[in-house]
């Protein structure tokens, strides 16, 4: 089974020499392109513990923290007592209790042998994904911290991280964050198809410009190690007319993809697409739930069965310069976008119906 699919020099200068990118990077950068769920996988790739602990600390678990690692394990036992209690799956011994649950993320991703104790493996990270996202949102309605500071924690360590993805040479020409304004807020939850059911996920947004077309990948690359856990990107929406899920992998592997994950027949890179954009307006954008560990000062008590982490949404969106600036011209200038939306709140607000812009009444 080939492991190194493409090589990216991540230095930009030799120094370092090239960085594999292997199945889990290809499998992340595939999901977070079409928009899909981790919960769809039949099989995750941890090479080693190694590529366990990065994946842990992009959630902000530090496995050399003991109430860290007392927190990962209460998530997995929950996640085991649910499968044999509702599910009434039988479990060996060596899986109720490993003596190191990263063991099972490696399980997991297991060729060969034993085909349950992997199907098994997967199954538990599957619940303990649910589980430690349901607990977090959990967390933060008890906690008395506001939407506002929440944002402003998240947008502190997306700049930080910035500035080390610049200072570790990556070619990038912007990295810059905003916020939606109230005024904004209320247009586009007036202008979307489903109104008050609507949720503003782009609150927090940040935009990543990179030099040219070819640089996508390996900065998406250094994102999914470094920014944010990839299987808490909000399936649906995604939207990529720039590097399709496809084109990706057809970039990437010259032979047999059969070790992939199945790619369901509805993803198509439409999805997520905003109806108020110009129809040549490309780039790529997904939400992330983006973890927030709260600061030590906040009042409440913190244990191992809610943690410390609480997750936001942040929208990111990547394109190069010639696509940026393309953006910018014609039907996809910024304030020909605004008036197509405020057209459509006018017409709701005057006449009721909702019409996808450029539709006959």
């Amino acid at each position: 089974m080939r492991r190194d699919i493409l090589d990216i020099d991540l230095s930009f200068d030799g120094s370092q020499g090239p960085d594999p990118l292997g199945l889990q990077e290809v499998e992340a950068m595939r999901l977070i392109l079409a928009g899909a769920s981790v919960v769809d996988w039949n099989r995750v790739e941890f090479e080693d513990v190694a590529a366990v602990d990065r994946f842990l600390a992009s959630m902000l678990v530090d496995m050399g923290e003991p109430v860290d690692r007392e927190r990962l394990r209460y998530v997995y036992n929950e996640a085991v007592s649910y499968l044999e209690e509702q599910l009434k799956l039988r479990f060996s011994d060596e899986l109720r209790a490993p003596k190191d649950v990263r063991e099972v993320f490696l399980l997991a991703g297991k060729r060969g042998g034993f085909r349950r104790s992997q199907v098994l493996a997967c199954a538990t990270l599957k619940l303990m994904h649910v589980i430690h996202h349901m607990e977090a949102a959990d967390l933060k309605f008890k906690v008395a911290i506001s939407e506002a500071e929440l944002f402003d924690l998240a947008e502190a360590r997306i700049l930080r991280m910035g500035r080390k993805m610049r200072d570790a040479g990556l070619p990038l020409v912007s990295f810059y964050g905003s916020r939606k304004s109230r005024s904004s807020i209320i247009t586009k939850l007036l202008a979307k198809k489903e109104s008050l059911a609507a949720t503003v996920f782009d609150k927090l947004r940040f935009r990543v410009i990179v030099e040219r077309p070819s640089d996508l990948v390996p900065v998406m690359t250094y994102m999914i190690h470094n920014f944010f856990p990839f299987n808490y990107v909000i399936p649906g929406q995604s939207h990529n007319n720039l590097l399709p899920p496809d084109e990706l992998i057809e970039r990437l592997i010259a032979d047999d993809a059969s070790w992939l994950q199945p790619q369901p027949e509805h993803l198509t890179e439409a999805r997520g697409k905003n109806e108020f954009s110009g129809h040549d307006y490309r780039m790529i954008n997904f939400i992330a739930d983006f973890p927030i560990r709260l600061p030590e000062t906040l009042p409440g008590m913190f244990g191992f069965e809610l943690g410390r982490v609480v997750f936001v949404m942040v929208e990111f969106q990547l394109l190069d310069e010639e696509t940026a600036r393309t953006n910018e011209e014609g039907e996809n200038a910024h304030h020909l976008y605004k008036s197509r939306q405020y057209q459509q709140v006018a017409r709701r607000l005057k006449r009721g119906g909702w019409k996808a812009p450029g539709e006959d009444r």
